[in-house]
């Protein structure tokens, strides 16, 4: 009898699990899908262009006589109120972002995404992204109404508003990164409107945003030199009057980058908690 060899079977190759796409990838495809939903509720846009535009309205009206003033800047108080609105709004924009999150969360959307290989800073990024680039459109539509409305006249020219634009979506990205670090921490949207509305607050108007830091008394002054928003809206009125706006444009870059990172760890921290 002739012995038979046993027949070699192939190692079979383990099956390599899927770890997901990459972080850019899904910044890019989670960024995406945000702004399709605006892009699918246009109402959106419409309604947060109220805001800002009442506040051209109101204040370019209630405190037109501030331009008289002794220690006014030689402007007029159109001029003067444009740049500091444009920085607002950007801020404000955190707010929208921050509440968007909230209603993600409690509504499991990000649970479903949980269940995905997807990193927890890609969905905060994401979401930041979406918001800025709906807000970018925003402060355009801004300025146009201004200049048309209101008969805003930037001195530097639409080289100068442009680049008071870039500032403001810049500075406003920044700081709304402390609204997202709060979203991330709250539990319920209710709680978030709440508590963002108080910091939303004396970032606004402990600031120089509608009258001099000269004009303020001396208690809010040294609050408005501690805010970031200050250095941004003096930064943004020299970019549009043609001034040099070296020194406040690095400060509130600085400012704005350090909250952003301080706040972007505390942000990741309590997503995952969650």
């Amino acid at each position: 009898m002739t012995a038979t060899t046993p027949a070699t079977t192939p190692a079979t190759t383990p099956p390599v699990a899927w770890r997901g796409s990459g972080a850019a990838t899904q910044i890019f495809v989670l960024t995406a899908r945000s702004l399709r939903a605006v892009a699918l509720d246009p109402r959106l846009v419409v309604a947060s262009l109220l805001g800002p535009l009442l506040m051209l309205l109101i204040f370019s009206q209630i405190f037109a006589s501030v331009a008289a003033a002794p220690g006014f800047p030689d402007v007029r108080y159109i001029d003067f109120l444009v740049p500091a609105i444009l920085v607002t709004t950007a801020v404000q924009a955190g707010f929208t972002t921050a509440v968007g999150l909230t209603q993600e969360m409690s509504g499991g959307i990000v649970a479903r995404l949980r269940t995905l290989p997807v990193r927890p800073v890609s969905v905060l990024v994401a979401r930041s992204l979406a918001d800025l680039a709906r807000n970018g459109l925003q402060l355009l539509v801004v300025m146009a109404a201004a200049v048309a409305l209101f008969g805003f006249r930037p001195a530097a020219g639409v080289a100068g508003a442009l680049a008071a634009w870039a500032l403001a979506l810049a500075v406003g990205g920044c700081l709304g990164w402390i609204f997202i670090a709060l979203a991330c921490w709250m539990r319920s949207a209710e709680l978030m409107q709440a508590v963002a509305g108080v910091a939303t607050f004396p970032l606004i108007f402990a600031s120089n945003a509608f009258v001099p830091v000269s004009a303020l008394p001396d208690w809010l002054r040294l609050v408005s030199l501690a805010n970031p928003v200050t250095y941004g809206i003096e930064a943004a009125r020299g970019l549009t009057f043609g001034e040099p706006a070296g020194t406040a444009a690095l400060t509130a870059v600085a400012i704005s980058l350090l909250v952003t990172v301080t706040a972007a760890c505390a942000a990741v921290h309590g997503f995952r908690r969650r």
